[in-house]
């Protein structure tokens, strides 16, 4: 019987099982094959924090989801319209997301008795009538992939670990996504058995759906309309380690990059390892402040020293970070955020480093900050972190977010002619040379490479002196030189783009953001805008210094909301630094923004007739 196809606009697909499952490969296969039919897509991969939790336990939970649609679209969805359940825990951890009446697939084999207390059902939840406002499927997944391998002298467990192949051959099917790509994939990543094994699950899966009565019907999601140009689906980490390859190469110089392995920023060492050719050399350190000096050392002996890192790890590499403030060296450090503090939540994501960022450091160490809002994004804003450090002679810190790193969309290839160009020069006038002679509209110092005949100077921390470079404990020469480091990052200002408000440039109420809530406020301020709503929305990536006409924008809205991934630090910046009326929108759960919070706190503010300041809503408070 030939069955129905029905076209959707988009659709949002859960996998969800025990970490040992292979959601996330699942996952990044429909993923891989989707983008290459042409579909627009984000994705959200949602990883447990604990390594290796007890199978078949809620922390053991692992989960990935996509969108994916024939529209532009900015964010992995709300909720999803397919729930794919391997086990009892993953249902249990999933089904509160799954919209009414959406799709439910679960893998029946996987609800013994003993599965159903570690998730703490009281009751199978497949028989106590709590699934019947879904679309449920209840399909022995394991023992249908068992079958589907039989002749083969693979072990139960080898066996097992197939059937994630068979529910996305399942998937596949559903979704008119061909096997080819998949197939391909397996034979370079597996050999013999294993490779022939896996194949035979995705097929077989398909071919279920095909042949079996259950499903009466697939969906079709024709391909999107995107500008020309060649794409590929790519990931927030590694968007950013070939953006930084790309700097190296812009500016000539070599590209050092030393880490300690740390999540969610590990992935970027494991990215640049492959791009010898280009000259990469990293450093896998034995701590994050052994990382920071070797990245220091590079960026003074004349290469592009670069270190990376989460929120722990930044207070760990503070100190040396200071010293490329006051050797004013070229460094970047990347902190792809994660939930805190200490150890926190380190698989999760948050926007919480921000006030580190600015004013993690003894005494007056301004540096430059600048975060990218997509998982394309980072590229661009990688070689933007070189350009300022080398142009301004000043280590910038790249922020990204957990969000961002694991996230993937589809980018356009960019061509080597829409790069920013890198210029660079080093004195080797001996009779000219002063170390901290500075230029009339950076104030960048000069960068003299060790060695240079006649160029021989004082480096290290202590203070020195203008000009000359040399050790200085006079307390005017410290004051001047505090404030010509300041100065020096404010006048990054002059170079940086100004900030381009989403929508009319006057208005009700203006949505601002930074990072990887970007998706979010656009759709939502776009949902709004819809309605007749008077909102806009404007999204920073440069956060020090902010862009020139920021201050203009912010006083052409009577209302300002700031939804973060924090308890308001973008909101508590802008109101010490512009006085202005402010209101945060907060979320700390190590989980992105929905749309529709975002949404409800728009109109919710709108209901407002004034946003208090800060002062006047603690004056207001019960203690005062």
């Amino acid at each position: 019987m030939k069955k129905q196809v029905e076209e959707k606009q988009d659709v949002v697909i859960r996998f969800a099982g025990d970490s040992g499952d292979g959601m996330q490969l699942t996952g990044m296969q429909f993923t891989t094959t989707t983008a290459t039919m042409g579909n627009d897509l984000s994705t959200f991969p949602d990883y447990p924090a604990e390594i290796r939790a007890p199978a078949g336990s809620l922390a053991g939970v692992s989960g990935f989801q996509i969108n994916f649609s024939t529209r532009d679209i900015r964010t992995p969805g709300d909720a999803p319209n397919v729930l794919v359940a391997m086990n009892p825990a993953a249902l249990k951890a999933n089904i509160k997301d799954l919209e009414e009446g959406g799709m439910l697939i679960v893998n029946i084999d996987a609800f013994t008795d003993g599965n159903l207390k570690k998730a703490s059902y009281a009751a199978n939840p497949l028989n106590d009538g709590s699934l019947n406002r879904y679309e449920v499927y209840h399909l022995p997944i394991t023992t249908l992939n068992t079958n589907s391998v039989q002749g083969t002298s693979l072990s139960k467990k080898e066996i097992d670990r197939c059937k994630n192949f068979y529910a996305l051959g399942l998937m596949f099917w559903l979704y008119e996504r061909p096997l080819e790509i998949t197939t391909q994939w397996i034979h370079k990543k597996f050999k013999g058995e294993i490779a022939a094994a896996n194949e035979m699950a995705l097929k077989a899966g398909y071919h279920y759906g095909e042949t079996a009565e259950l499903f009466k019907k697939h969906y079709r999601v024709p391909s999107a309309k995107l500008a020309p140009g060649k794409y590929r689906n790519i990931t927030g980490n590694e968007a950013t380690a070939i953006g930084f390859v790309a700097a190296s190469q812009l500016c000539g110089k070599p590209l050092l990059y030393a880490s300690y392995p740390i999540t969610p920023a590990s992935d970027i060492l494991h990215e640049l390892s492959r791009h010898k050719n280009f000259g990469v050399k990293t450093l896998q350190m034995e701590d994050e402040i052994a990382a920071a000096g070797a990245a220091l050392g590079a960026s003074f002996s004349g290469g592009l020293g670069l270190t990376g890192t989460s929120g722990p790890g930044l207070a760990l590499k503070a100190e040396t970070i200071g010293l490329a403030i006051m050797a004013e060296l070229p460094m970047v450090i990347i902190d792809v955020q994660r939930g805190g503090p200490s150890t926190g939540l380190p698989t999760k994501t948050e926007q919480a480093d921000l006030l580190q960022a600015m004013y993690g450091r003894n005494s007056e160490s301004p540096l430059a900050i600048v975060a990218p809002s997509t998982p394309s994004d980072c590229f661009a804003m990688a070689i933007e972190a070189c350009r300022i450090a080398l142009e301004y002679m000043t280590p910038v810190i790249y922020l990204s977010d957990g969000y961002l790193a694991n996230g993937s969309e589809p980018w356009l290839l960019p061509t080597i002619d829409s790069l920013p160009k890198i210029k660079i020069s080093h004195p080797t006038d001996a009779a000219t040379f002063k170390p901290y002679l500075r230029d009339e509209k950076t104030l960048a110092r000069p960068w003299a490479i060790p060695g240079t005949p006649g160029l021989e100077h004082r480096i290290g921390g202590l203070e020195k002196e203008n000009i000359t470079g040399n050790v200085s404990y006079d307390p005017k020469n410290h004051e001047l030189m505090i404030h010509l480091r300041a100065e020096k990052i404010a006048r990054i200002a002059q170079s940086i783009p100004d900030a381009k408000v989403f929508g009319k440039e006057e208005g009700e109420l203006l949505v601002l953001g930074w990072g990887g809530t970007y998706g979010a406020i656009t759709s939502a301020v776009e949902e709004m805008q819809k309605r007749g709503h008077s909102v806009s929305s404007l999204h920073l990536r440069y956060l020090n210094p902010f862009p020139r006409n920021l201050l203009k924008v912010l006083n052409s809205f009577e209302k300002i909301l700031i939804p973060e991934l924090n308890l308001g630090q973008l909101a508590f910046l802008l109101r010490g630094l512009y006085s202005i009326p402010v209101k945060s929108l907060t979320k700390v759960q190590g989980q992105p923004f929905k749309v529709k919070e975002i949404i409800n706190g728009i109109e919710e503010i709108l209901k407002t007739r004034k946003v208090e300041t800060w002062s006047e809503k603690r004056l207001a408070s019960p203690q005062h």
